[in-house]
């Protein structure tokens, strides 16, 4: 029988085959740029790429009502929500709200910086195919991330927990384990591999036991572990009796989106919004005064149809 943590598990474990197979492309396009006009021949490769992450953007997110009504269940019974999750409205934009085009043009950029400081042409190449897979997966990942907080937002009288995969990291760590409202902004770094679990309320998700505190997961750890997640001075003031918040600066690094103008020149949002920047989910649940307003900007924006 499934269970909280094995329908998360799994649901993560395929959009993380998502963000393994769309970067296995974009290296792809990347080991095809001419050494000798990298900008230039990567311009001509970068449509494929955008292509790519754009369908992949899209099948991430579209599983976002699914798992969250399949979690609910096994909390007692899903609940009605005040719409569908659109999976296009999370494709074709960078998760912090800037051009996709343009995030995937920076490992061109990142190739100039490092032959500008010296380095080889291999390993500048070997630099700009690595910011290229960052983006690339951590831009996959966010897609159903950020779906799976809008089909947590449309339902009402749900929330989520935040859950930590694997050993992670100490800024995870810390904000790992607890209930947050809908409206909490998903904090998360490159790559980051948290996710969400929707929950009726702290009661429903204890008796999963997926409520933890920091402590207990750094008291899990073996001293090696703990010295490697949280550094060696933090680990020790850690087992030194120190508030592991204070030690780990849990928003260094982490982000939530802001605006864009993504998605406003055409598709679903484009009659609406007529021109006028684009929210991002996360600027909207700052914003909304309620869940019904939240709502209401959620259809206004074309993230829920």
């Amino acid at each position: 029988m499934a269970t909280l943590s094995s329908l998360s598990e799994s649901h993560a474990t395929y959009r993380d085959a998502l963000a393994a197979e769309a970067a296995r492309e974009a290296r792809q396009a990347w080991s095809r740029v001419d050494k000798d006009d990298v900008s230039g021949s990567w311009l001509s490769l970068i449509g494929r790429v955008l292509s790519v992450v754009t369908g992949f953007q899209v099948l991430a997110a579209s599983r976002a009502d699914t798992y969250t009504s399949e979690a609910l269940e096994l909390q007692g019974g899903d609940v009605e929500s005040a719409g569908e999750v659109n999976p296009q409205a999370f494709a074709g934009v960078a998760s912090d709200g800037r051009s996709l085009f343009g995030l995937l043009y920076r490992p061109a950029v990142a190739f100039k910086i490092a032959m500008s400081r010296g380095n080889s042409l291999q390993k500048s190449l070997a630099v700009g195919q690595a910011t290229l897979d960052m983006a690339v997966r951590t831009q996959i990942l966010d897609a159903g991330r950020v779906a799976d907080g809008v089909a947590i937002a449309a339902r009402p009288r749900v929330g989520y927990v935040r859950t930590l995969r694997g050993r992670g990291c100490s800024r995870c760590a810390v904000l790992a384990g607890r209930y947050y409202k809908y409206n909490s902004g998903f904090r998360r770094h490159p790559r980051c591999k948290c996710i969400h679990v929707p929950a009726k309320g702290a009661n429903a998700v204890r008796r999963e036991g997926l409520l933890s505190d920091p402590r207990e997961f750094f008291d899990s750890l073996s001293p090696e572990e703990q010295d490697r997640i949280f550094t060696k001075d933090g680990a020790q003031a850690i087992r030194d009796g120190a508030d592991i918040s204070q030690v780990v600066n849990a928003r260094r690094g982490m982000t939530t989106a802001g605006t864009t103008t993504e998605g406003t020149a055409r598709g679903f949002a484009r009659h609406r919004l007529q021109g006028a920047e684009r929210l991002m989910p996360e600027t909207i649940y700052r914003i909304a005064r309620s869940r019904e307003e939240t709502i209401d900007l959620l259809r206004l924006h074309g993230y829920i149809i």
